[in-house]
């Protein structure tokens, strides 16, 4: 217990709000029904969690390195275990979606605060080791979500995937105070609140704009001011690290192209491959009749792919230049995407398989390497703030995805159905529109959604890919290199990957 007791107290923690990612994708159609909510609500209750994630967990980490990380911790997974009871007793969609953000709340303040705790504590081989469980288990929790949120949903009921935590929360903390020595970052650091803030809001109005579309569309007013603000609060977040001393994020850093395509590449690599994820579980569910278990399983296509070539590639791939793999990668799923692309009112499950293995592939290749480039596209110094940033991207990415693909979605079906039934089919209400339109129309409207989204999807990966292929060359052994003195230091801003 003395050796390995801060690793599990850690990985307690990682898996449960990496976990939380995923497990709600498969219960969406039973929140839908049970708490009459809209697509735009569903939408929210995934992007809820994954913005207020992205938006603080810069923030978070520049916290917990003044405060102390295993405080932040701590207060982290207890806020955590008090929003996920919020959740499960959630009597309305805009209820689970105020839990669902403060989840997110107490979710960056445990992923800021992880691998610096693991390297406060181990060194050596230890640290290696340490290291290795600690990716096994994130991986394994992205993985699990779908088919323990099926598991959950078809059985006590959906709100259990948030009763789940607090059992773990309670021994997460328990252990975490017992066995986890306090640790802090450099003396003198201060926290960038305005950096937050205006990071904060801009992903917010942006986010928001994207989900707004999809209701109001891209040129309403609402929406046209919602990306408006955006574009201000990003400006005012630029000018803003610009001037500080010590910023949440050195914008100086985009000016160099390896930076800037890996942190582009973190972006889409989340939207394109799990984005589309929630849609197609609705699917699945609410048109082809399967249940929630069933339905988290034929993700395991994905997972089981994404696993094999992570496990496979860090030998065979060793000493590749990482926009190989990293650009190669995205180019894999954008191609699982466009396989994907095929459906029509009479496809099943099994039309999703081939597209579903390539993105895993695609995967596989680019969740190892990403954090790797980030660090090695930046001076050493500069190794916690990268590793940092490519995780916020990545969150971001997925949080933007989810409103995107969704409007896109929403969007194609309003080409063969009513404004009203395509937003309603697009939520889960197929049951509902079945008396007054003909199966067979709601199938083919929510199969020319899905290719729409797909599309969309595999566009967002191509670009990407391709971008990084050209920007983010490195030699082999760079982020190695670029990795060590940032574990010298305990890894001090490092988050780790989602």
């Amino acid at each position: 217990m003395r050796a390995w007791g801060p690793l599990t107290a850690v990985c307690l923690g990682t898996f449960m709000l990496l976990l939380d990612v995923t497990i709600a994708v498969v219960a969406l159609p039973d929140m839908a029904h049970g708490l009459n909510a809209s697509l735009s609500d569903l939408q929210w209750v995934m992007d809820g969690y994954a913005l207020a994630l992205a938006a603080l967990l810069l923030g978070a980490g520049a916290a917990a390195d003044v405060l102390g990380r295993r405080r932040t911790h701590v207060a982290g997974v207890v806020l955590f275990a008090a929003a996920s009871l919020l959740c499960g007793v959630a009597t309305g969609p805009a209820m689970l979606v105020a839990a669902r953000a403060v989840q997110g709340i107490g979710a960056a303040a445990m992923f800021a605060t992880t691998l610096p705790l693991l390297g406060s504590v181990y060194q050596g081989r230890q640290r290696s080791v340490a290291l290795g469980v600690w990716g096994a288990v994130s991986g394994a929790a992205a993985a699990v979500g779908p088919v323990l949120g099926g598991l959950l949903t078809d059985g006590p009921g959906w709100r259990w995937i948030f009763y789940v935590n607090l059992p773990v929360s309670v021994v997460a903390v328990w252990l975490t105070l017992r066995v986890v020595p306090e640790s802090r970052g450099a003396q003198g650091r201060r926290v960038d609140v305005p950096g937050t803030v205006t990071f904060a809001a801009f992903a917010g109005a942006v986010t928001y704009g994207a989900v707004r579309a999809g209701s109001h569309g891209w040129t309403e007013s609402g929406t046209l001011a919602a990306f408006g603000c955006a574009v201000l609060f990003l400006t005012a977040f630029v000018v803003l690290e610009r001037r500080s001393a010590d910023p949440l994020l050195d914008v100086r850093l985009f000016a160099r192209p390896a930076f800037s395509a890996v942190m582009l590449g973190a972006l889409a690599f989340n939207a394109a491959a799990f984005g589309v994820m929630a849609y197609t579980s609705i699917w699945l569910q609410t048109l082809l009749g399967m249940s929630p278990v069933r339905g988290g399983l034929v993700f395991l296509w994905l997972s089981l792919a994404s696993f094999t070539v992570a496990a496979a590639g860090g030998r065979l791939l060793h000493g590749v230049p990482a926009r190989f793999t990293i650009g190669g990668g995205l180019l894999l799923i954008a191609a699982g995407q466009y396989c994907t692309a095929f459906l029509d009112a009479g496809s099943t499950a099994s039309a999703l398989v081939p597209g579903l293995l390539l993105v895993g592939v695609g995967t596989g290749l680019v969740s190892p390497g990403i954090a790797g480039a980030a660090l090695a596209a930046v001076p050493a110094e500069r190794a916690g703030m990268a590793g940092g940033a490519v995780n916020t991207f990545r969150q971001l990415g997925y949080a933007l995805g989810i409103a995107v693909f969704g409007t896109v979605l929403a969007s194609r079906m309003t080409d063969t159905l009513p404004h009203d039934a395509a937003h309603a089919l697009a939520g889960g209400g197929a049951g509902a529109l079945r008396g007054a339109f003909p199966e067979r129309a709601l199938h083919a409207a929510f199969a020319s959604g899905l290719n729409a989204a797909a599309v969309t999807a595999g566009s967002v990966a191509a670009v990407a890919g391709v971008l990084v292929l050209l920007l983010a060359g490195s030699r082999p052994g760079v982020a190695r290199e670029a990795v060590r003195p940032q574990a010298r230091r305990g890894l001090s801003r490092s988050s780790p990957r989602p």
